[in-house]
């Protein structure tokens, strides 16, 4: 891998919430489904445990953040809890429900705390 002068790096993987976790009838909306980007098997989910989740949205009024700037971003944090499936799928809980409006859209799978 080069790194030239300059290059930002990421400290995520990309995401897609696809739904809660469900059976045939009834859905539990305290566990999300996550498709993470290039996992693909189910023995690569392993990596990925532990890790922490960040979902982003923008709110229509800012709100002064940590640093003391104001943004209207805010952000719903969460764990990476277990698998689901055999295609590389995950499950995450998160410290307040994720709203339905949430379905489709992308999440942040952090790289840290890190196993390593």
């Amino acid at each position: 891998m080069v790194f030239y002068v300059g290059s930002e790096s990421r400290l995520y993987c990309k995401g897609i919430m696809l739904g809660y976790k469900r059976g045939l009838r009834n859905q539990y909306p305290q566990q999300a489904r996550i498709k993470i980007e290039n996992v693909d098997d189910r023995k690569d989910v392993d990596f990925y445990l532990g890790k922490r989740v960040a979902y982003l949205y923008k709110a229509k009024t800012t709100k002064t953040n940590r640093n003391g700037k104001e943004s209207c971003v805010r952000v719903i944090w969460g764990k990476v809890i277990g698998k689901h499936g055999n295609n590389g799928c995950v499950r995450a809980k998160f410290r307040s429900n994720l709203p339905p409006s949430s379905i489709g859209k992308s999440v942040r799978v952090m790289l840290y705390p890190s196993n390593v």
